[in-house]
């Protein structure tokens, strides 16, 4: 036998919270999907270029030390590449016209692959004798640390909706509990518990949570597949790197889960507080 409710929201009450519920979730899930999907590129871009370094040498009678190295430890390195005077002529054809004597002080180079990051490492010390030792990962560790500041920033986002779902809640019972205040007082009487009257403004506010996280959570789910379609498209840096692993699917998906938790223990918190004070 189906047993009802003792009391419930009025239909105002009712719409409101589902539309604030509804979209506090929707930015709580595209916060979150923000966050792991720029951690994911990071971590992509950090394991991509920990193991590549550019070496640059001005003087030409260093050339032989500098192969010598290369040769050396090549059970270190997995691929070297020198980048000739022609290539380099056209990365630098926005800056170096066609008679420019600049052209003629334009370095050797050599990009080269370690076998492990530990190589690099090893190996850099070397190779900075004779010329300029650049590892890629510490070239574009500016792009590595905003990528960061963006993680910081939408974990910002992520606590703050999360702390403004609980206000909404906990202010909506406290509205419901003195709009009942009558019916509390009369289940009081008739030695009603305290968890007892909890309960019952649990279950209002959980159907109501069930319904708004799923409508917040299925509509922030194509704007992150669009978001990731974007970057995508943009096929160089960081960007083109974002994406969400299958743990991070899931870290999604539990998140709506969390918030209808978290919105019932509220209510209960709130409500059993102010029965306490009544």
């Amino acid at each position: 036998m189906k047993r009802p409710t003792v009391f419930s929201l009025v239909h105002e009450q009712s719409v409101f919270m589902t539309v604030i519920v509804s979209l506090l979730t929707f930015l709580s899930v595209l916060a979150l999907g923000i966050s792991l999907s720029i951690g994911t590129g990071v971590i992509r871009w950090n394991s991509q270029w920990d193991r590549y370094a550019t070496i640059q040498l001005m003087d030409s009678a260093k050339t032989k030390q500098v192969q010598e190295t290369i040769t050396k430890n090549s059970d270190k390195i997995k691929t070297v590449k020198q980048i000739t005077t022609a290539q380099m002529q056209e990365l630098m054809s926005p800056w170096i016209s066609g008679n420019s004597v600049l052209k003629n002080y334009l370095p050797q180079m050599w990009e080269i692959e370690f076998t492990t990051k530990s190589d690099l490492e090893t190996v850099g010390p070397e190779f900075s004798q004779h010329a300029r030792f650049l590892p890629h990962a510490r070239a574009l560790k500016t792009s590595t640390s905003a990528g960061w500041k963006m993680i910081a920033m939408s974990s910002l986002i992520l606590i703050l909706t999360l702390g403004a779902i609980g206000f909404c809640i906990s202010y909506i019972a406290h509205n419901t509990a003195m709009l009942h205040r009558r019916e509390l007082e009369i289940l009081n009487q008739v030695g009603a518990s305290d968890n007892f009257i909890a309960r019952q403004m649990q279950i209002i506010v959980g159907k109501i949570c069930l319904s708004a996280c799923s409508i917040g959570y299925l509509c922030a789910l194509p704007i992150i597949l669009v978001i990731l379609s974007t970057a995508h498209s943009a096929r160089i840096g960081l960007m083109a790197m974002l994406g969400l692993s299958s743990t991070g699917w899931i870290l999604l998906t539990i998140l709506p889960i969390t918030i209808i938790i978290f919105s019932i223990w509220i209510t209960k918190r709130t409500t059993i507080n102010i029965l306490k004070n009544s």
